[in-house]
């Protein structure tokens, strides 16, 4: 697994994180405990495992993020776009909207990016 893909038990637990940071390890695994069912160790070797990715950090006990939530998963879409679409962000949206019509409101709101891009 790519640093920048979680697997869906590691989604709950960056999840955690994201909402409470920063938090001390102890109470992390106080409410992954509540949440997950996992033991204080099962959370410390989680937490290891995305600390070494480069996702979060632990300084003395004090857990944080290297990457927001959005940046996360910006760098998540943008691996997908990449290695399936080469790239390709138009033949992203191609596929997209071949299974599921796009809203009006969704319309709207990527020529609202787009305008915002050429602004740029």
């Amino acid at each position: 697994m790519n640093a920048w893909t979680l697997a869906p038990v590691e989604s709950k637990f960056a999840d955690i994180i994201w909402s409470h940071e920063p938090i001390a390890s102890g109470e992390l695994a106080r409410i992954c405990m509540q949440e997950l069912g996992w033991k204080r160790t099962t959370t410390y070797t989680v937490l290891k495992k995305l600390c070494t990715r480069g996702i979060f950090q632990n300084n003395s006990g004090i857990v944080s993020s290297l990457l927001s939530r959005e940046e996360f998963y910006s760098l998540q879409g943008e691996r997908l776009v990449e290695d399936a679409f080469g790239g390709s962000l138009p033949a992203f949206l191609a596929a997209f909207t071949k299974r599921k019509a796009l809203t009006a409101e969704e319309i709207a709101q990527i020529r609202q990016m787009i305008d915002q891009a050429e602004e740029v």
